[in-house]
């Protein structure tokens, strides 16, 4: 459908926003709303009240120290009032607010404490002019007044004008959602809520459309998460009912898994285990998470499992996003399979091509029983002979492709996942809808508390001091260095640096040992080998040792730059101690805090619930960032917010498994289904289902 003010180059815009149909353009809510109702001259304006005028520039200039860029704007309208707005760090609108320009102007009035002159500061503002496409200023004032976000140079005004053109020129569209569930839940149907979305009655409440709980935006909301439940519980069906190995759990494995085992494990490790067992022997492939806490044990459990698969004759991939968690993984199944006679190898992007040649002929063979590496597995000459079981770890780091196509180098083998990054449960269930959920819920015996300290950079003595007492003590330490953009050379050129300072100037008279991911394999596994020996005193290193490292003598934990690594990631690394019999301290030392750094220090001294962590997490960083969206299957949703709409999301959910299981009638769920694969590929950016 041709849109008249839509040519090539808005097109390009709104193409780069993925606005590319009519459907799309309706569907691209507001992300706020402004009453401009309360629309007044200026000679009626009184200091506390938020209004909107329509006003123009009279003069415009830049004031006060450079610095501060501050930019003042006289407005005066046709009464005989006047106004002025005022822009901290405004210069760069020394080029828009010109005089003579019309603009409305929406804030709150107040009075300048020095020339007694009514005052806007930071105000709202649109360009009017005198050549509106639309010819209707009454679509931007005058009414609550819907603001979209900008793509490219489309601003929320030229949107308004777009909607209104949409929404007269389009005929009302057919509801999909259900019509038994509609009506239960009393939610409008499908064009009531979008005409109300773009333009919403007068008396609408402002409050509940600014918080996205208008009966409009609950409708809008709702549905998309019924759909994508909808999609994830299809696909779960399917998942079941394809045909898979069975593994049996004979007197065999249970005898190596018992010569295998370092510890008793808890009960919740054997709750886990055995949900994981019935899986593997059900016949279909298995799908599960496994998460927990830091600590939890969650490796070993999947450990037992790869056991299972060895010892009923198949080959288990263990799969982790980076290499230096592909190395630990290395060396703690090496260390533990060594017990039990199954070679663990290694295949990473950084080995050589002879190195890489030489594993996948051993893999290819089956002269292999447990490979572990990076996503160099999954490259297509990486050939198994008999792939069985699939571990992943860090899932949310991966593309639900990437898993898709580790699992095609088998006859439909078991995936099992695991994430040290506790996953709210309503979350986990929409991001890993396609998986059962397990979680070990439960620390092994003896571990203590540990306290967590903050510290400024300019007391890091007050720190080196404690070290010295704990070490004395017998005790063992780590110090952390961080990534500095994201750059491993930076980071070990840091730790190398500290490590020289720390053994010849601070500890001169201790073992101070240097660990960082650039070194060779055998040199990492030599320090890491001396460190648990106890031969060595203080670990200076990068975040290699973020994951699977256990040292029960390390009592403490002094992380640098404490302000450059994200929640999850000191949770990770506090977590390296507190594994033995003494009390155990983190010690947070920072440079600069922005707000978002103090406000992860404040988390991780207040708390060390894995889970509040990661509600706090995903808080401060928002869904994207926490699970990587581009890479973890995420759907960019239109409306919902699965942190500000989780009791929407459970809805969803139930009424998504209800009509799946025990639609109204086949003719219903036929339809649901053909919206679904019509829908869902290129609006959702979800694998297909069905």
């Amino acid at each position: 459908m041709y849109v008249k003010g839509v040519g090539p180059q808005r097109a390009a815009f709104l193409q780069a926003k993925g606005l590319e149909t009519v459907s799309d353009l309706l569907l691209y809510a507001p992300f706020r709303y402004e009453d401009r109702t309360n629309l007044k001259p200026l000679r009626e304006l009184a200091p506390g009240e938020m209004v909107t005028v329509i006003v123009e520039v009279s003069s415009a200039r830049s004031k006060g120290p450079r610095k501060l860029g501050l930019f003042e704007v006289d407005f005066r309208d046709d009464s005989t009032g006047k106004l002025r707005g005022k822009w901290f760090h405004g210069t760069y609108l020394q080029n828009v607010l010109v005089p003579g320009l019309r603009v409305a102007l929406y804030g709150k009035v107040e009075m300048d404490t020095y020339s007694r002159d009514l005052l806007m500061m930071h105000p709202e503002f649109e360009v009017l002019g005198e050549d509106d496409d639309d010819g209707d200023s009454s679509l931007h004032t005058g009414r609550v007044t819907p603001i979209y976000e900008a793509a490219g140079k489309i601003n929320a005004k030229q949107f308004r004008v777009l909607m209104r053109r949409v929404l007269d020129a389009v005929t009302p569209v057919d509801d999909p959602l259900p019509p038994n569930i509609r009506e239960r839940l009393k939610l409008p149907d499908l064009w009531s809520a979008i005409k109300t979305i773009h333009s919403p009655e007068p008396t609408e409440d402002l409050r509940l459309l600014n918080s996205f709980r208008s009966q409009a935006q609950v409708r809008m909301i709702f549905e998309e998460f019924f759909w994508l439940e909808c999609g994830l519980a299809l696909k779960r069906a399917k998942a079941q009912q394809l045909m898979g190995l069975k593994f049996e759990l004979h007197e065999r494995v249970r005898d190596k898994i018992k010569a295998m085992l370092p510890f008793k494990p808890t009960g919740a490790q054997k709750k886990v285990l055995g949900e994981i067992a019935a899986d593997l022997a059900s016949g279909h492939p298995m799908n599960r998470l496994m998460q927990g806490d830091v600590g939890s044990g969650k490796t070993l459990v999947a450990a037992e499992a790869a056991v299972i698969a060895i010892e009923n004759g198949y080959q288990v991939a263990v799969l982790a996003p980076t290499e230096i968690l592909a190395q630990q993984h290395f060396f703690y199944f090496k260390n533990l399979f060594q017990k039990i006679g199954y070679p663990v190898i290694g295949l990473t992007g950084s080995m050589s091509d002879r190195e890489k040649g030489q594993v996948k002929k051993l893999i290819a063979a089956g002269l292999v029983k447990i490979v572990v590496g990076t996503h160099a597995i999954l490259q297509e000459s990486v050939e198994f002979q008999k792939l069985g079981l699939a571990i992943v770890d860090e899932q949310h780091r991966f593309g639900v492709m990437q898993r898709l196509s580790l699992m095609q180098k088998g006859l439909q083998p078991h995936v099992l996942v695991m994430t040290a990054t506790p996953i709210p449960r309503t979350l986990a269930m929409t991001i890993y809808g396609d998986l059962d959920v397990s979680v070990i819920d439960e620390l092994p015996p003896g571990r203590k508390p540990i306290t967590t300290k903050h510290v400024k950079n300019d007391h890091v003595d007050q720190v080196y001091g404690f070290l010295r007492q704990e070490i004395d003590q017998g005790r063992q330490a780590y110090v952390v260095y961080p990534l500095v953009d994201e750059s491993e050379t930076q980071a070990v050129k840091a730790a190398t640096k500290m490590h020289q300072e720390l053994s010849e100037v601070v500890f001169p008279t201790y073992r101070v040992g240097l660990l960082h991911g650039k070194m060779p394999p055998s040199k990492k596994e030599a320090v890491m080998a001396d460190f648990k020996a106890g031969q060595v005193d203080i670990l200076v290193s990068t975040t290699v040792i973020e994951v699977g490292v256990d040292v029960p003598n390390a009592s403490v934990m002094v992380i640098e730059q404490a302000e450059r690594f994200g929640l999850s990631q000191l949770h990770q690394l506090r977590g390296r101690v507190g594994r033995g019999s003494a009390r155990s301290f983190c010690i947070l030392v920072t440079e600069k805090l922005s707000e978002a750094g103090r406000e992860r220090i404040r988390t991780m001294v207040d708390s060390s619930d894995g889970f509040y962590i990661a509600e706090m997490d995903l808080r401060l960083r928002g869904p994207g960032e926490f699970f990587g969206t581009r890479q973890s299957g995420l759907p960019a949703l239109k409306f919902g917010n699965i942190l500000r709409d989780p009791e929407l999301l459970e809805e969803a959910r139930g009424e998504a498994q209800s009509f799946i299981e025990h639609p109204p009638s086949e003719e219903a769920l036929r339809v649901g289904i053909a919206y679904l694969r019509e829908n869902w590929q290129r609006r959702y950016g979800l694998v297909q289902v069905g």
